[in-house]
C-alpha cells in the first residue's frame, strides 16, 4: 500500500512505526493509495484525517495510524511522556477571546475559561494570519493579546509544534491581567 501525507504530518507517521511513504504538499497529484493529513486539508482520494494541535490528539492520532497501519514501532514512553505534558492546569479564573479552532482546543485543553464575542474577557489570543483584521482589537487590548504562530511558522514536528504553542500560551496567559 502506497502512503502519502503532507509535510505537517510526516512525523506522525514515524511516530506511529510506519517507514516508508511520499511526502507530498498535494496528496492528490500522486499515484498513492492513501493519504494521511490534518483533518481540514481537503483530498479526493481515500484518506485519513488527523488532529495535532494537543498533545492528546497526537497521542490519539499516533495510535489510529499505528492500528490501521498495523505498525508496531510505537514508542509508548514517548507518548506517555507527550501525554502527561498536555495535562490541564488551574486556569479557570482566566477569561480568554480566542480566534480559531485550533487555538481553542488547545485553550481548552490548559484548562482557560473561553467565552464569547461579548463576554468580558482577560486576554485575547488568535492565530498570525488575521492580525490585520484584528488591528482595533489588538490595540485596544494592550498587552493582553496574544498572536500564536500557524502553520508556515512553526516546526514541522507536531510534538515540537504543541510544546512551542504550550509554552507560548502557558507564559502569555498565566501572568496575572
Amino acid at each position: 500500500m502506497k502512503i502519502v501525507t503532507t509535510p505537517m504530518c510526516e512525523d506522525v507517521l514515524r511516530l506511529a512505526g510506519v517507514r516508508e511513504f511520499i511526502v507530498n504538499l498535494n496528496p492528490d497529484s500522486t499515484d498513492a493509495d492513501i493519504a494521511v493529513v490534518l483533518s481540514e486539508t481537503k483530498t479526493s482520494m481515500k484518506s485519513v484525517k488527523v488532529k495535532l494541535n494537543t498533545f492528546y490528539q497526537i497521542k490519539k492520532s499516533v495510535v489510529m495510524i499505528r492500528d490501521i497501519f498495523e505498525t508496531d514501532e510505537v514508542d509508548h514512553d514517548l507518548l506517555d511522556q507527550v501525554f502527561m505534558n498536555g495535562q490541564q492546569f488551574e486556569n479557570r479564573k482566566i477569561k480568554v477571546k480566542v480566534y480559531s479552532n485550533f487555538l481553542k482546543e488547545i485553550i481548552n485543553d490548559l484548562g482557560f475559561t473561553i467565552v464569547s464575542e461579548n463576554q468580558n474577557h482577560d486576554y485575547l489570543v488568535y492565530p498570525d494570519y488575521i492580525r490585520d483584521g484584528l488591528a482595533d482589537e489588538i490595540i485596544r487590548m494592550g498587552d493582553r493579546v496574544v498572536e500564536v504562530p500557524s502553520h508556515k511558522n512553526v516546526p514541522k514536528d507536531p510534538i515540537k509544534r504543541a510544546e512551542m504553542r504550550y509554552k507560548l500560551l502557558e507564559k502569555k496567559l498565566c501572568m496575572k491581567p
